[in-house]
C-alpha cells in the first residue's frame, strides 16, 4: 500500500555501464526460458532495490509499489538470491487474473499446471498476502484463501493422479505465493524460501533488530558504497556495520545460507547454482574503509562481534564498548548512520529525550564535515535532537512508521 510522502524519494545512484555487469555470470550458460519475477520491499525502499536489479544485469527491470519487476532466466533467479541486499524474497510469476470471489479463484488456482511445478512425494505450502481491497470484497480473511488455493492444488493432483501431495507449512519443497489487491490475483512460486533478510549470520538479537534487508536499504538510501568510513555508534547487535562491510567487501549475501526454495524445483540446475556460488565467493574482496561499531552494552557489542565473525567481516569492523556520548570518529569524515531506541508509549519517549538531545549534540560538535543519518520514529523525539534535516524518507520497520533523517554537518 503507498505510503504518504513528506518528500520527493531520494534519489539512488544509476549504476555505471562498468557496473552493470561487475556480478558474475554463468559462463556458456545453455539458453533457459524467460520467466516473469516480482522483488517486493519495504515501501520507500523500491528505488534502491531497482538499482540492485540493474547492477546485476536484469532485463525489463520495472518499478511498482512495494516492489520491482524484471524478466530473467533460472540462472537469474539464482543470481538475483544469492545477490540482493534490500529485497525481500524473489517470487516468479505464475499467473494473474480477475478474482471477484473464492470460488473464481478456486478455479483459476485449479487452472494452473501443478503438476509440472512439483512431484507427488513433493510437500507444498500457501501463503497469501491482502492488499486494498474494495468496501464489497469478500476476500478478506487470507488463512481460508491459502486453504482455497491449497485446495484447489490438491484438487487438481488428484484429478491427474488419484493421489494428492501433503501439506508442508514450515518448510515446503513448494511455496505459493498470492496476493490479492483489488478484484486481482498474482500467483508466485517463492524461489527464496526463508525471507531473504535471515542471512544466517544474526543469532542473538536486540529488543528492536532491524532486519538485514531493511539495513542494507538504509545503506542503499545514503548513497554510501566504501568509498568513505563508515561510523555507528549505537550498533547494537551489529546488523548495520555488518551490512555495510559486506557491501565494501562485495560480498554476495546468499553465500551464508544454507538453502533457497528453488533448489527443490524440478526445474532447478545445480551445476549452474553451483557455478554461480563458486564465482560469488571468488568476487569476495578485503573491505578497503574504516567501519567503527560501538555501543554502551558489552553484552551487545560481543553479540554483534559474533555476528561479524559469523559473517565473515568480523576484521573489517573496529567494535568498541562505549557510550554514544563519548563517541569519536577515528577515521575522519565519512557517514554516520545510527538506528537509536525508539519507545512506544509516552514514558518510555520522555524517558529517551535526554539520549536523542546527546545524539544531537554528538553529531554537531564531533561529525562535522560528515552526512549523518538517523533512523527512528516520528514524534518528539525528532525534536529534541536539536538538528533541522536536510531530508525525510518515510519507511517502515514493519508496522511502524519511521523516519530516515538525513543532516548536512557543516
Amino acid at each position: 500500500m503507498p505510503a504518504a510522502s513528506q518528500t520527493a524519494a531520494p534519489k539512488v545512484r544509476e549504476p555505471r555501464p562498468a557496473e552493470r555487469n561487475r556480478r558474475p555470470q554463468l559462463r556458456k550458460a545453455r539458453p533457459q526460458a524467460l520467466h516473469d519475477y516480482f522483488v517486493p520491499v519495504p515501501t520507500g525502499l523500491e528505488a534502491v532495490l531497482l538499482a540492485e536489479l540493474q547492477a546485476l544485469g536484469m532485463a525489463d527491470c520495472r518499478m511498482d509499489t512495494g516492489g520491482v519487476h524484471f524478466q530473467g532466466t533460472l540462472a537469474d533467479c539464482y543470481q538475483a538470491n544469492l545477490w540482493l541486499r534490500t529485497g525481500g524474497r524473489v517470487l516468479r510469476v505464475l499467473a494473474g487474473f480477475p478474482c471477484a470471489d473464492q470460488a473464481e479463484l478456486y478455479r483459476q488456482a485449479y487452472g494452473v499446471q501443478w503438476e509440472l511445478l512439483m512431484g507427488l512425494e513433493q510437500t507444498l505450502a500457501v501463503r497469501v498476502v491482502l492488499g486494498r481491497q474494495g468496501p464489497e470484497s469478500t476476500l478478506t480473511h487470507s488463512q481460508f484463501l491459502s486453504r482455497r488455493i491449497k485446495d484447489a492444488i490438491v484438487d487438481r493432483f488428484r484429478d491427474v493422479f488419484n493421489k494428492r501431495p501433503n501439506v508442508n507449512p514450515g518448510r515446503p519443497d513448494l511455496a505459493v505465493h498470492a496476493f490479492i489487491e483489488n478484484g486481482r490475483c498474482t500467483l508466485s512460486l517463492d524461489s527464496s524460501g526463508a525471507p531473504l533478510f535471515m542471512r544466517g549470520y544474526r543469532q542473538g538479537a536486540g529488543a528492536a533488530p532491524l532486519k538485514e534487508t531493511l539495513a542494507a536499504g538504509l545503506i542503499g538510501l545514503t548513497g554510501w558504497r566504501g568509498e568513505r568510513p563508515f561510523y555507528d555508534f549505537l550498533c547494537g547487535t551489529g546488523t548495520l556495520p555488518i551490512e555495510a562491510a559486506l557491501l565494501a567487501g562485495n560480498r554476495a549475501p546468499g553465500l551464508l545460507r544454507e538453502r533457497f526454495g528453488f533448489q527443490t524445483w524440478p526445474d532447478y540446475r545445480p551445476a549452474d547454482f553451483k557455478a554461480l556460488v563458486e564465482e560469488a565467493r571468488q568476487a569476495a574482496r578485503p573491505v578497503g574503509v574504516a567501519i567503527q561499531a560501538s555501543d554502551q552494552d558489552p553484552r551487545m557489542v560481543e553479540a554483534a562481534r559474533e555476528n561479524a565473525r559469523r559473517a565473515g567481516v568480523e576484521d573489517a569492523i573496529a567494535f568498541a564498548v562505549c557510550d554514544a556520548a563519548e563517541f569519536q570518529p577515528q577515521h575522519g569524515a565519512g557517514v554516520v548512520l545510527i538506528n537509536p531506541p525508539y519507545g512506544e508509549r509516552l514514558g518510555e519517549i520522555e524517558a529517551l529525550k535526554p539520549l536523542y538531545k546527546t545524539l544531537g549534540d554528538v553529531l554537531k560538535q564531533r561529525c562535522k564535515g560528515m552526512e549523518a543519518y538517523l533512523f527512528t520514529t516520528q514524534s518528539d523525539l525528532i525534536k529534541a535532537i536539536g538538528l533541522r534535516a536536510s531530508r525525510r524518507t518515510i519507511l517502515f520497520n514493519g508496522a511502524l512508521e519511521c523516519r530516515l533523517l538525513r543532516f548536512e554537518l557543516y
